[in-house]
């Protein structure tokens, strides 16, 4: 065995790994040359032999391997070359005489450490090529057969996986074992650092074979990322930072480019109801407000918000006046702390160490404020008001939460709560979310992540929250600057952003990639109801615009163009001239009546073989009707009752779309480019009275749904 802080020899390692349920081929260590005849005898012919020892990571990059060979004589001469190329770096070495297991699919599975959310499970496309191709998943361990099996189906290459050059299909619930094996190697082997199976080769029958394994130890054994167990937001009390009775800014200023005066402007502006008083030391009065020089002249028991705009060096005499009045939570808008450098980083320990002594939820510093639309609150230094709606944004980016408001407000989907996590010194955005979880006014959660420090502790909150509610994250950095084992191939392979896809997989997270997806799917999410199963029938009124569309839903492996059963044609038939499209997407091809869209549309939803809808073309005759007015001839030549008839349609269509997805429990999403192009068509503007989101094409229609159906699939709802 070696010793700690090592690599184990293939033999130990694959010694080690059958005991957790790992298949590794019948195999023969041997001394010298002649015992590793004796093995190849033994084994039986065609064999594998390979150098090794405990300082020998990959054979292969070292040519230490020799495959097929076919005889005794192959076997002595490869023995000879083999123990020629060991070096005195090597240490002890032998010869490991092993079956040569034939397939022509190889598969990588191993397990690694990461620094920040801690041991995880790793699958991929193996061989020599793993890295470059890069196809691979991960999922934190220990994992059960179910997380295994969406591990699994979670790879790119599933052609991989099925029925190959006359060889079955890999055998998924074996290979699931292995994975659920190697988590439980994470579980009951601490010393383990990481583990490397590669390749896994995939025989005629299905089964997967690790003939190659290193195994590297970690004497010290690895140390559980920080916050592992953390106590989440049960025993915290958000009411005061997002329902307060009473707000106090402290450091108003007369100035309006001074953040104590653009707080208190937004605070009022907003038109929250509750109390709002204001500390300058010169006692002016700012928009109206009398302000008095310290918080401690306040009356006690009528303010539990502080928005804190003072410098940090007072800020602790702040906080203990605030206590002193019976204000419960405090947000720091002040700069100066964790993002300062060290001595920073200890005045903003100690201002955590502060508020916890005083019973007051910290928020900051150095972050742009809250808002809170169920009070009419807007506590921050940066704009918009949202309008209210289900959507909680948290961010740690002040910058990111502004552009989800904007988008809030130009689309018309609402904001329930926002907040601006800043150095997140006592609060970060994963207790928010587990707010969110359990808050009622809110939907669903978003979120903007970058650094992670505390990877177990996000792991938990967000447990809780996406069991509970649907939870949208959008991770800036997605670098390669993950974690890494010194010999592991599976630990090259660990980069930032594949770990966090993993993490969110198996804890039923939607990870998106563009600020706009975050929003589409938490717009989604906070207006639609969860589909029951894959099949989506495209509505369009132009070919194209379904042909793009069913492109979109294909490169989704979630979704599926639903097929048109009989009578469900014969039903399109009898509303629709002989040349539409007769398939999904259904074309109109040019042949509405004043009525065909509702019916059609219609049709669709209500049938048990369709589970969502996507409908394209609103707004096309709202665009000749704007084109009318502008003309030059309106109201003239008929042109007014037209207008009037093309405009009253598509409020009509859009209405009709929501009263069907309401009525038939499933999501019916509206997309036209007009989104973008006109937001002040009436039929944009009707889609969004409807309470829904208006999707500027259909592809973004179609990502958002698949987003849906699989929070449908991890909650149950959805057929997989």
């Amino acid at each position: 065995m070696a010793s700690p802080g090592r690599t184990l020899s293939e033999a130990d390692s694959k010694e080690l790994i059958s005991g957790f349920g790992v298949r590794v081929p019948d195999e023969r260590v041997a001394a010298n040359v002649d015992e590793a005849v004796e093995a190849a005898r033994g084994i039986g012919l065609p064999v594998v032999l390979k150098l090794m020892g405990d300082a020998i990571a990959h054979k292969t990059e070292r040519g230490l391997v020799r495959l097929q060979l076919g005889d005794e004589a192959a076997v002595r001469q490869a023995a000879e070359e083999l123990l020629a190329l060991a070096t005195p770096e090597d240490g002890e070495v032998a010869l490991l005489v092993a079956p040569m297991v034939r397939g022509n699919r190889e598969l990588i599975a191993g397990v690694v450490r990461d620094p920040i959310f801690g041991p995880m499970v790793m699958l991929g496309v193996g061989g020599v090529l793993a890295e470059a191709i890069g196809d691979v998943a991960f999922r934190p361990a220990p994992l059960d057969h179910a997380a295994a099996l969406d591990q699994i189906a979670s790879l790119d290459s599933q052609v991989l996986l099925g029925p190959f050059r006359g060889e079955a299909a890999v055998d998924r619930h074996a290979l699931a074992d292995t994975l659920v094996g190697l988590g439980r190697i994470c579980d009951e082997r601490p010393d383990i650092m990481s583990v490397d199976l590669n390749p896994l080769i995939v025989t005629s029958d299905g089964s997967a074979v690790a003939v190659d394994a290193l195994v590297e130890l970690d004497g010290a054994g690895s140390p559980v990322p920080a916050g592992d167990g953390a106590a989440g937001t049960g025993d915290r009390d958000f009411s005061a930072l997002f329902d307060p009775t009473g707000i106090v800014v402290t450091g108003a200023s007369t100035h309006p480019g001074k953040f104590g005066f653009v707080a208190l402007h937004n605070i009022l502006a907003s038109g929250y109801g509750g109390r709002v008083a204001a500390t300058n030391l010169g006692l002016e009065e700012v928009l109206g407000v009398q302000t008095v020089a310290s918080v401690a002249e306040l009356e006690s028991g009528c303010y539990d918000l502080a928005v804190i705009c003072t410098p940090a060096s007072t800020n602790e005499a702040v906080l203990r006046e605030c206590a002193s009045i019976g204000i419960r939570a405090a947000f720091l808008t002040s700069a100066g702390y964790g993002e300062a450098g060290p001595e920073g980083a200890r005045a903003q320990e100690d201002l955590v160490r502060l508020a916890s002594e005083l019973g007051i939820l910290l928020a900051g510093p150095n972050g742009q404020g809250v808002v809170s639309t169920p009070v009419s609150m807007c506590a921050q230094i940066v704009a918009p008001m949202p309008p209210p709606g289900s959507i909680g944004v948290a961010s740690q980016s002040g910058n990111l939460v502004s552009t989800f408001l904007n988008l809030a407000r130009s689309t018309g989907v609402g904001v329930s709560r926002a907040v601006s996590a800043g150095n997140a010194a006592a609060v970060g955005v994963g207790d928010y979310l587990e707010y969110y979880a359990d808050d009622p006014r809110t939907g669903v959660g978003l979120a903007y992540l970058e650094g992670i420090t505390d990877g177990r502790s996000l792991m938990e909150s967000l447990r809780h929250a996406a069991r509970t509610k649907p939870m949208v994250i959008l991770k800036g950095g997605a670098s390669e600057g993950g974690a890494r084992a010194a010999a592991s191939h599976t630990g090259a392979l660990a980069a930032d952003h594949r770990v966090f896809e993993g993490v969110c997989a198996a804890l039923g997270v939607t990870q998106v990639s563009t600020a706009e997806e975050a929003f589409d799917a938490a717009a989604t999410f906070a207006t639609q109801p969860l589909p029951r199963g894959p099949r989506v029938a495209v509505l369009t009124t132009a070919g194209g615009w379904g042909v793009l569309t069913a492109d979109a839903i294909a490169s989704d492996p979630h979704l599926e163009l639903a097929v048109l059963p009989d009578d469900l044609m014969a039903a399109i038939d009898g509303l629709l001239p002989s040349r539409w499209s007769r398939n999904n997407p259904v074309d109109c091809a040019g042949g509405e009546t004043r009525d065909t869209i509702p019916q059609v549309l219609e049709l669709l939803v209500s049938h048990d073989d369709v589970d969502a809808v996507i409908y394209l073309g609103i707004g096309i005759q709202s665009n000749q009707a704007r084109l009318m007015r502008e003309g030059g001839f309106h109201p003239d030549h008929g042109l007014e009752r037209i207008v009037e008839y093309h405009e009253r349609q598509d409020r009509r269509f859009a209405s009709e779309a929501a009263r069907l997805g309401t009525l038939h429990d499933k999501p019916v999403l509206v997309a036209t480019e007009l989104a973008v192009a006109d937001d002040a068509s009436p039929a944009v503007k009707a889609v969004r009275e409807s309470g829904r989101l208006c999707y500027p094409g259909g592809d973004r229609a179609a990502r958002a749904l698949g987003h849906l159906l699989r929070y449908a699939r991890f909650q149950g709802v959805a057929s997989r």
